[in-house]
């Protein structure tokens, strides 16, 4: 769920490209570079580049191919890298010239000083880097109204094992860090550029507890120095952060706002099998409720169709997820990206589906290629877009604001004696009647929402602003996928704003 538009506020997306804005910062000095987003704005076709890079994910396949082909015809010579083309090197070879398999930093110079002389090869493999060696993203280059929030990445790779995961397939599990130093100077970048918001890229931010804490005190220092025009910033992390007092209050000085936190399934044998093993014998609904008390926001990833799964799997997880004091939580189907261990299990046992179903897929959760062992391929389906719309159901998803909004600690020292109502904001305000024009139960839902804000701190408030934000962005990428469409189409509006500036 990238790309950001709803009801006709027009196009952004949740974080900026950090895959363009890198290979742009290792391009040769006297090249012209120019970074295209085509989440934001469709590629033009008839640009005059000799050289046309592209990157993308599995869901981005089809988009992929489309503009490699549509290249090479005009004669450009195409370059296809990054997560998709490392994974799955076979889908696009035949559609580039050169494919560049994994980390492109250590390569980058001969790569491009091959390609000047015509010398290039048809393939290249970077292997895994050391991250000191990463430049600073020429973000200077990026087509910046559109992004929500920057990002910085602070690692690569994971020690974990979860079986379904394709981080480790792709950047190992090693995790390599990139020096504090390194990382604080491309904050420094981004907020000279005017973001206030940033995403820390790395997956799993707190798992290796000595490097987290010297990047956090780094952190705290830097956002104290920019009081009170300070960062926010988000990333992902495991349930085990909970375990450690200091590690919380330490991401709270530090400015960390909102956390992902892949929860997955309360069924301890889907687990077990799996090997999520951070996550078994957890009370998560109060591990969630310990970093909600530091000020920290908490948005899950839930996944059904495990090997342990049965078809009670659906009503299990509604309540499991009802009970959560997180307003958004993303629910989707197992998928075995290739190169996974467990993509290689299901191969063996004769269980996955086309291989190319996943090519097409964007923002669907209900599109998967495991054939599901416990139930027909049917019932995962039919269960699964249930889920979804009794999750976000209104009555439902109101009942997870209040929980959060009871939950979330506020970090005003001295707040004010009794709630001061946040101004909704014109953009924000213009969302939300547009979005309540879907039924009377939406409607109901802001009236009685805003009605509860506006009895918390200025703070609560400002963090349940944001998980408004969020509702409507899922309804709306329901709505387009076919998940949960709306029947009365709401009209657009001129001079779209993209959510990112919405007040």
């Amino acid at each position: 769920m990238e790309v950001v538009a709803a009801y006709g506020l027009g196009n952004a997306v949740v974080t900026t490209d950090l895959a363009t804005a890198t290979v742009a910062a290792l391009a040769p000095k006297d090249w012209r570079v120019e970074i295209c987003d085509d989440r934001l704005t469709p590629a033009d076709l008839d640009h005059d580049a000799d050289v046309i890079g592209i990157t993308g994910k599995v869901s981005q396949h089809e988009r992929m191919v489309e503009l490699a082909d549509h290249f090479r015809s005009r004669g450009k010579l195409v370059v296809i890298g990054g997560p998709y083309a490392s994974l799955d090197p076979d889908a696009v070879r035949d559609h580039c010239d050169i494919l560049v398999r994994n980390e492109i930093e250590e390569i980058a110079a001969v790569l491009f000083a091959e390609i000047d002389a015509g010398t290039w090869k048809r393939e290249y493999d970077g292997g895994k880097v050391d991250l000191s060696n990463s430049p600073v993203p020429r973000w200077d280059l990026y087509p910046r109204r559109g992004a929500m929030s920057g990002v910085v990445q602070t690692s690569r790779g994971c020690p974990f094992e979860c079986e379904f995961c394709d981080v480790i397939a792709y950047v190992g599990r090693k995790q390599r860090h990139k020096p504090v130093g390194l990382v604080i100077g491309e904050i420094d970048n981004l907020y000279s550029l005017g973001y206030r918001a940033i995403f820390l890229a790395d997956d799993n931010f707190t798992v290796y507890r000595r490097r987290a804490k010297e990047l956090l005190t780094a952190l705290r220092d830097w956002n104290r120095a920019h009081a009170p025009d300070r960062v926010l910033f988000s990333t992902q992390v495991s349930i085990d952060i909970a375990r450690d007092d200091e590690m919380l209050e330490l991401c709270a000085e530090a400015g960390l706002r909102n956390v992902f936190i892949g929860i997955e399934t309360p069924n301890e044998e889907s687990l077990r099998i799996a090997k999520k093993r951070q996550n078994i014998g957890v009370d998560i609904g109060n591990e969630v409720e310990k970093v909600l008390r530091k000020g920290i926001a908490v948005s899950a990833g839930i996944i059904v169709g495990f090997d342990g799964d049965g078809p009670d799997i659906f009503d299990i997880q509604a309540q499991f997820i009802e009970k959560l004091p997180v307003p958004f939580v993303t629910v989707s189907a197992l998928v075995a990206p290739p190169q996974t261990p467990l993509y290689a299990r299901l191969v063996k046992e004769g269980r996955i589906a086309k291989s190319d179903i996943l090519k097409g897929a964007d923002a669907t959760p209900t599109v998967t290629n495991i054939i599901p062992k416990n139930m027909s391929y049917d019932e995962l389906i039919a269960g699964l877009s249930r889920l979804c719309r009794e999750v976000y159901a209104p009555a439902t998803f109101e009942r997870r604001m209040i929980r959060f909004m009871d939950a979330y600690g506020s970090r005003i020292k001295n707040p004010p004696p009794g709630p001061t109502p946040v101004p909704i904001g014109k953009g924000l305000g213009v969302l939300m009647e547009r979005f309540s024009r879907i039924g009377p139960a939406e409607k109901n839902l802001f009236t009685r929402l805003l009605r509860q804000m506006s009895m918390y701190p200025r703070d609560i408030q400002m963090a349940a602003r944001l998980q408004l934000t969020r509702y409507m962005q899922l309804r709306h990428m329901y709505d387009l996928s076919g998940l949960w469409p709306i029947e009365k189409p709401i009209p657009a509006v001129r001079s779209a704003k993209p959510i990112h500036q919405v007040n």
